[in-house]
């Protein structure tokens, strides 16, 4: 399960998801922690039930999430997940859809 600096479970993979949702990684300390989004993504896609997608959000500074994250999703989720980019924000972080089998 994903943990905060202070060791408490984040809210968002606390519980499983058994509805299409979206996880925030893009805090300030998400900023320049390719890691621990990376962890996050994993977690929320652990917590999102079969039928369902969460929409991954994260931070501009970290750049395009295809570089760095997708290829994770792949190594961890295999055929059981397929990824697609959906669209930059407006304040300039990325918006990927994690739709789980």
């Amino acid at each position: 399960m994903s943990q905060t600096t202070d060791g408490e479970a984040t809210p968002e993979t606390d519980r499983m998801h058994d509805n299409s949702w979206s996880v925030n990684l893009e805090e300030p300390r998400h900023a320049d922690d390719r890691e621990l989004v990376v962890e996050e993504a994993v977690a929320a896609v652990e917590h999102t039930a079969a039928g369902h997608h969460v929409n991954v959000v994260t931070h501009q500074e970290l750049g395009h999430p295809s570089t760095y994250l997708y290829p994770v999703i792949h190594a961890n989720f295999g055929e059981a997940v397929s990824v697609e980019y959906v669209d930059q924000c407006g304040c300039g972080g990325h918006v990927s859809r994690v739709h789980v089998e």
